[in-house]
């Protein structure tokens, strides 16, 4: 892609957020592009907003499961830029109208003490951890899921930021070291009814794998993680729709829970 093209592009996704209508499939509008394209496309839209006052906080992974990972015909994660205006409070009630077409996911945040960049080793992001907490990402999408009979291809989704909205992060804090991650369990309930189960195995067989991935792949592009950031590992559980009036808790057992709300009329 040209870089009027890429400009053009994130212009709208940017429209599609402070309008709340969905842009067409940018995979279709440019049918030449790859990875690297759609995250160049991000990256002129995270351009914009930190240009416009927002600041970096955190990083997220997402297409950490095998069955989407399938659906989408990668065998690679994706990740996406976590900013301050993104970040809510446990128990927080998300506006009406803030998102387009909210979910929500539970997965592990690792928060930050020290930086990491290139290949790195499993201890070394130990090291980098201060503390491992329950979270919940708010998926949004500023793209259309089909048109004209074609889905939404793995350009779409790492363009739109790979589809974060938000992130909530619990209020207790753990030692990574101190816990097997891959056996934290989540029950993830909608309306005080359990729609989904995981375990943090669904992350790659383990959280620590996606942070691994992340200080690799933003090495190749001359990024890092930082230190004081959040890191959201990935989801072990199916995406939940949250429409307006959707109240949603996550009891991750002795690990913590969250709990929010979305405004309704």
């Amino acid at each position: 892609m040209r870089q009027d093209e890429v400009q053009a592009a994130a212009g709208a996704l940017l429209a599609a957020e402070r309008s709340g209508v969905q842009t067409g499939l940018l995979s279709a509008a440019y049918p030449g592009a790859g990875m690297d394209e759609a995250y160049r496309i991000q990256a002129a839209v995270i351009a914009a907003k930190i240009a416009g006052g927002r600041r970096v906080i955190g990083w997220k992974i997402g297409l950490t499961s095998r069955a989407m990972q399938q659906s989408l015909g990668i065998g690679i994660p994706d990740s996406g830029v976590l900013l301050d205006d993104m970040d809510f409070p446990p128990g927080a009630v998300i506006p009406k109208g803030r998102f387009i077409a909210p979910r929500i996911e539970a997965e592990i945040a690792f928060l930050t003490r020290a930086p990491l960049s290139g290949r790195v080793t499993r201890d070394e992001v130990l090291n980098a951890t201060e503390a491992v907490a329950p979270a919940l990402e708010i998926l949004d999408t500023r793209i259309l899921r089909s048109q004209g009979g074609q889905s939404r291809t793995i350009v779409d989704t790492i363009a739109d930021n790979a589809a974060n909205g938000g992130v909530i992060v619990g209020e207790m804090r753990h030692d990574p070291r101190a816990l097997d991650l891959r056996r934290v369990g989540v029950i993830l309930f909608r309306d005080g009814v359990v729609e989904e189960t995981g375990l943090g195995a669904g992350v790659l067989n383990d959280p620590i794998a996606g942070i691994v991935w992340l200080a690799e792949r933003l090495g190749r592009y001359g990024q890092s993680i930082g230190a004081g950031q959040v890191i959201l590992s990935g989801s072990f559980v199916r995406a939940v729709e949250c429409p307006p009036g959707t109240r949603i808790e996550a009891d991750f057992g002795n690990f913590g829970s969250i709990a929010c709300r979305f405004g309704g009329t």
